[in-house]
């Protein structure tokens, strides 16, 4: 942005100000006393005024708060070194890049000589010619011939580009070029390199709002499925009306033709037509995914200034610590809230490390959603949304506020992981069918069979009764953790007591007596 910062103060503030651009990094084109230059008749002359024109560079889209978004970083300025300045005047600076077309050269010495031929088109001699310069154009598009020289821009330009001389000698070889990839189409101008990024993320917003109607639509019924679908059209034309101008000039044909192939696979894929019915994506599968692109996303805008240096020498090692501290402190941390809530401790349940590993990581993507607060911050910062402008006061604690929320939430979500598994181990064990397992713990029934009499068994958390099955976690530590389904409570006792025998279910009937015991025991 070009803009005219008046610097009220006299010659010092002057200076001040002039060094703080510079350590802004905010180059300064012009200066002049306010009421001179540029500024006569338009303002009203002071001495102790200086109107600067300065490029005010910052990160974010390009929009109609764009110039609202350098006065707010002028204004922040002003604040931080206490000078008296302000942002008169905000032009936005057209700076977008041309999107030329790359081209190859290559010499011309093996291209067949011109020569007359016969006018029959089916004589030998036109038709060996044709081969000739057909093998010739082949090589050429293989880059059989080329030099090493590249060139851009239009085709007639390409061609001039490649036979000018840098060294003042013209004693090089005829050359040629060739477009870097297909055939370079003169009636269609692509657009600016910008404009067209901005253009193709608008382009796949509409595919996937198309995408998301069509899946809801499928999953309703009556009316609810003709508005959805009626929206999910709705959205394929907005894009083909986008795509259809997605060059400067032609290419409409092409554009419409590759957003109908693109829109029709995308449909394809997510209502299931390869897989059949029962197939393809559920609307939630889409929010998540959108959830992960727009996190993703967001957190890129929100970093993109900090340079490899920074990311280098804070950003990586901190959150490589984090990381490593957080897997391996968490590791058991699910396996903790499950144990509890059979009334057992974590140590009771033997799991492989492998086990806790992943689902150390379950927690992670369960608490990654936290990022979702600060990438909408970093999305919000490139749009320049006045809630979060440098100058806004109240951005910081609403920032802080629903991000402590938002971790609230995810905390609830790992609650809630290791509650459902509880209650689909405690359906199970009622219906008394196959235990589901929980991140390596693995609950099956089992008859239970002593190795000593029943006066000597030690057991905690009630009486085992040899005759009916149930349900085994495994040894840990010496001792054996079992569920008492009917009593709905933990059983425990040393594992030299006892010998696990496997179960079909919990319908079976164990045949165990303690008269089989030897009488020493």
């Amino acid at each position: 942005m070009l803009v005219l910062v008046e610097v009220r103060g006299g010659q010092r503030d002057w200076e001040q100000a002039e060094r703080e651009f510079e350590g802004q990094d905010w180059p300064v084109g012009t200066s002049f006393v306010r009421g001179d230059g540029a500024s006569t008749g338009v303002l009203r002359a002071d001495a102790s005024a200086r109107l600067y024109s300065v490029e005010v560079r910052f990160f974010g889209a390009r929009n109609r708060r764009t110039a609202r978004a350098a006065a707010w970083r002028v204004e922040r300025l002003a604040r931080a070194t206490g000078l008296e300045m302000y942002a008169r005047r905000c032009e936005l600076m057209d700076r977008d890049r041309e999107q030329l077309t790359v081209w190859w050269g290559h010499t011309v010495a093996h291209r067949p000589p011109r020569v007359p031929v016969p006018r029959p088109r089916t004589s030998p001699a036109r038709l060996g010619r044709a081969a000739e310069v057909a093998r010739a154009r082949f090589a050429e598009r293989r880059g059989y011939h080329d030099t090493g020289l590249v060139v851009t821009g239009t085709a007639s330009e390409a061609r001039r580009l490649s036979c000018m001389s840098l060294h003042g000698s013209d004693d090089g070889p005829a050359t040629d070029v060739r477009p870097l990839s297909g055939q370079e189409r003169s009636h269609i101008v692509p657009r600016r390199e910008g404009d067209f990024h901005r253009r193709a993320n608008r382009l796949l917003a509409w595919l996937f709002a198309m995408t998301f109607c069509a899946v809801v639509a499928r999953q309703q019924s009556g009316v609810r499925t003709w508005v959805w679908a009626g929206a999910a059209v709705l959205c394929f034309f907005m894009g083909a009306r986008l795509a259809s101008v997605m060059f400067a000039f032609g290419g409409r044909i092409r554009g419409l033709l590759l957003w109908a192939v693109v829109a029709a696979w995308l449909l394809a894929v997510a209502l299931g037509a390869d897989t059949g019915e029962g197939g393809g994506w559920t609307p939630k599968q889409l929010l998540t995914l959108f959830a992960v692109l727009a996190t993703t996303g967001g957190i890129w805008l929100l970093v993109r200034r900090w340079t490899w240096g920074e990311w280098i020498a804070c950003a990586a090692p901190l959150a490589f610590a984090v990381v490593v501290s957080f897997v391996v402190s968490s590791g058991s941390v699910l396996h903790a809230l499950y144990a509890d809530s059979l009334e057992l401790k974590p140590e009771d349940l033997d799991v492989p490390a492998l086990w806790q590993a992943t689902s150390a990581v379950k927690l992670l993507s369960l608490l990654s959603f936290a990022l979702f607060v600060p990438a909408l911050w970093g999305i919000a910062k490139h749009v320049h949304a006045p809630f979060v402008s440098p100058v806004e006061r109240l951005g910081v604690p609403l920032y802080v506020v629903t991000q402590v929320a938002v971790v609230v939430l995810c905390a609830a979500a790992a609650l809630e992981s290791a509650g459902d598994a509880v209650e689909d181990f405690r359906a199970a064990a009622v219906r008394k069918e196959e235990l589901p397992s929980y991140f390596g713990v693995e609950p099956e029934w089992t008859c239970v069979e002593p190795t000593v009499l029943a006066a000597k068994l030690s057991s905690r958390g009630g009486v085992l009764r040899p005759e009916r099955p149930y349900i085994s976690f495994g040894e840990a530590g010496g001792t054996v953790s079992l569920w008492d389904e009917p009593a709905g409570k933990a059983l425990q006792m040393p594992a030299e007591q006892v010998r696990l025998v496997p179960a079909a279910d919990g319908r079976v009937r164990c045949t165990f007596s303690y008269g089989s015991l030897p009488k020493g025991d």
